[in-house]
C-alpha cells in the first residue's frame, strides 16, 4: 500500500538539484491560467457590441442556463453589473476605465468575477513563489505539468460553476449590501455573505500556507538545524499545518464561485485527501529521515492538519 501512496507524490523529496525544464513549464502554465480564467469570465454588457464569455458559451453549448443568458426572480440584475459601471459616474465603464490602461479589460467583470480572477491570479502568484524561493526539492517538468493542470481544471470549474444559473454563488443567501460610487447605477450593490467569507477563507488560508512555508524554509537555511524537524512558529500548530492553509484558501475560492454548500465541500474534500493521500507519503517520509526526531515531533504536536481538531 505504502509503494502505491509513494506513486502520487510528485516531488522527489530529499532530491536536491535545480530542475530548470520544470520550473520553466511551472511557470508557464500557471500563468496561463491566468487569462484563461478572464477568457472565462469576461463578458461583454453593450448593448451595441455584446459578447459573451468563453465560459458562457461552453455552457451554452453543453445546454446549461447560465447567469448571463437566463433570468431568475432570485437572481437581481444589479448582482450582474460590471465593476465599470459601479465605479463609472456616467452611464458607460470606458471612461473611468480608459485612463487605467492594461486594467481596462477589467471592466466588464461583475464584482464576483473580478474576485475569481484576482484568487486565480493569487494562486497562481502564491505557487511560483514557493517554487522558485521556498522549495529546494527537484520538481520535474511532468510533475509541473500535473500540478498545473490540476490547479487549471479546479479554478476553471470554480468559474463555470459560478457562470452556470443553477450552481452559482450570486444565487446565495444572504446578501450583504456595499456602497457604489457610480451615477448610472443604485447607491449600492450587493454580494452574497458567502461571497465575503469565501474570500475571508481565501485570504487567511494564503497566509497560512505562505507564512508556514516560509518559516520552515528559514529554519532549515540554517546550518544548525540540518537534520532536525521544524517545530517554529505555526508549525506547532499541526504538523501538516501549510495543508489546512491550503484546504481553506481552496474551499474559500470554490464558496465564491458556488457558494456555501460548494465551499464547504470543496474544503472538506480537500482535507480528506490531504489527510490520506499527502499525509501518508509525508509521514513516510519524514520517519525515514528523521526517525526518533518525528516520533517526538506526533507525540508533541498531534494535530495533523486542522489545530486542536484533527
Amino acid at each position: 500500500m505504502s509503494d502505491r501512496k509513494k506513486n502520487f507524490d510528485l516531488i522527489r523529496r530529499g532530491e536536491k538539484k535545480p530542475t530548470l525544464s520544470g520550473t520553466l513549464t511551472f511557470i508557464g502554465l500557471r500563468m496561463a491560467d491566468i487569462p484563461l480564467q478572464h477568457a472565462l469570465l469576461s463578458h461583454s454588457h453593450s448593448s451595441t457590441a455584446p459578447a459573451s464569455s468563453l465560459g458562457v458559451r461552453i455552457l451554452s453549448s453543453l445546454g446549461l442556463r447560465t447567469i448571463f443568458t437566463h433570468t431568475s426572480i432570485s437572481l437581481p440584475s444589479s448582482l450582474l453589473l460590471p465593476i465599470g459601471t459601479l465605479t463609472s459616474p456616467s452611464a458607460s465603464p470606458t471612461p473611468a476605465w480608459i485612463s487605467l490602461g492594461w486594467m481596462t479589460p477589467l471592466a466588464n467583470l461583475t464584482p464576483t468575477s473580478l474576485l475569481l480572477l484576482l484568487m486565480s491570479a493569487g494562486s497562481a502568484a502564491k505557487q511560483i513563489y514557493w517554487h522558485l524561493a521556498l522549495s529546494q526539492d527537484s520538481f520535474p517538468a511532468s510533475a509541473a505539468v500535473a500540478v498545473s493542470i490540476y490547479n487549471t481544471l479546479v479554478n476553471s470549474t470554480n468559474t463555470l460553476l459560478f457562470l452556470a444559473l443553477g450552481t452559482t454563488s450570486l444565487l446565495s443567501r444572504p446578501l450583504i449590501s456595499f456602497p457604489s460610487s457610480s451615477s448610472s447605477s443604485p447607491s449600492c450593490f450587493s454580494l452574497p455573505l458567502s461571497t465575503v467569507v469565501g474570500t475571508l477563507l481565501y485570504v487567511v488560508g494564503m497566509g497560512i500556507e505562505t507564512v508556514s512555508e516560509r518559516q520552515r524554509a528559514q529554519f532549515k537555511s540554517r546550518s544548525e538545524n540540518k537534520g532536525k524537524v521544524c517545530k517554529e512558529g505555526l508549525w506547532n500548530w499541526a504538523r501538516h499545518i501549510n495543508y489546512f492553509g491550503y484546504a481553506l484558501w481552496r474551499g474559500g475560492y470554490c464558496m465564491v464561485g458556488c457558494g456555501w454548500v460548494g465551499g464547504i465541500l470543496m474544503g472538506l474534500w480537500q482535507s480528506w485527501d490531504l489527510s490520506h493521500r499527502a499525509v501518508a507519503v509525508q509521514d513516510e517520509y519524514c520517519s525515514a529521515r528523521y526517525g526518533e526526531q518525528w516520533v517526538r515531533f506526533k507525540q508533541e504536536v498531534p494535530c495533523r492538519i486542522i489545530p486542536g481538531i484533527y
